[in-house]
Parts: C-alpha cells; sequence; structure tokens
C-alpha cells in the first residue's frame, strides 16, 4: 500500500475496526500514522483495529487523560492523543520521542501541533469523518518513503 490513497465508507465499529487493520498491514518499526477527526468520529476505534492486527491483546483505550500509551504485540505500539495539549511548547520537547521510537509503530490522535516534530519520519495520513451514528468515512495516504 506504499504511497497509495485510499477512501472507505464503514457502517459499523467492526467494519473501522477492520479498515484499521488493514492499515496496519503496511506498517513497520518506525512508522507513525495520524489520525484526525472530530470527537466520536472512530479514531480509537480504527487504532484499536490496527492494534489487534499488530498482535495487541488486551485493552486498547483512547489516552486522553494520559497523552500516551504503550501496547505489546509482535510490535511495540505507541499510542497518543494530543486532543488536551494546546501545544508542545510548555511540554517535555522528549514526549514525542518517547513513544515514537524507530522500534515502535506509533498512532497520534489530533496531531496537527505535532507536525514539525514528525518531519523526516514515515507518516501515513488517516481521516475520519463522521456521517451518522453508525457510518464513517476513512480516508488514508499510505507513506511513501522508504524503510
Amino acid at each position: 500500500m506504499s504511497g497509495a490513497g485510499e477512501t472507505i465508507e464503514t457502517g459499523s465499529a467492526a467494519a473501522t475496526e477492520a479498515v484499521g487493520a488493514r492499515i496496519a498491514a503496511g506498517l513497520g518499526p518506525g512508522d507513525v500514522v495520524v489520525v484526525s477527526g472530530e470527537l466520536g468520529a472512530g479514531k480509537t476505534t480504527l487504532i484499536r483495529g490496527a492494534c489487534r492486527a499488530l498482535g495487541v491483546e488486551g485493552p486498547v483505550t483512547s489516552p486522553t487523560f494520559t497523552i500516551g500509551r504503550r501496547y505489546r504485540g509482535r510490535l511495540p505500539v505507541s499510542h497518543l492523543d494530543l486532543y488536551r495539549l494546546g501545544g508542545l511548547d510548555g511540554e517535555d520537547p522528549a514526549l514525542l520521542d518517547d513513544y515514537l521510537d524507530p522500534a515502535s509503530v506509533g498512532f497520534v490522535e489530533w496531531p496537527a501541533i505535532a507536525a514539525p516534530q514528525l518531519a523526516g519520519r514515515r507518516v501515513t495520513s488517516v481521516a475520519i469523518a463522521h456521517l451518522d451514528a453508525d457510518r464513517r468515512r476513512i480516508r488514508w495516504q499510505a507513506a511513501s518513503a522508504s524503510r
């Protein structure tokens, strides 16, 4: 899926998780997936599906109040939620590096404030639009840089 872009509409949480699994199939160590969309759009649901595909077995929940979580799977997985941060200026300069290391696959919800720190990384962009109670439109652009 390298360099490819795609749009899919889903009609259930399970279908959104399946898209996450599909995206995860093209990921490797050091890859970062930035996931944007309004509150309740299904960002964590998509990430849960990706984590399952990467071998994570335990609960996958939004780290809104803790900023980040780490999971063990076939590869280490990091999940950041930057919603509560107004910017990274007042944060530890190594905040992102602590989670987005070269051995892990990283997922970042609300990634806009992290864009400058993601330069030079292999980044897949995902945008989720909340169409109605069950339906979502998911657009992604896979990273094109080689590992």
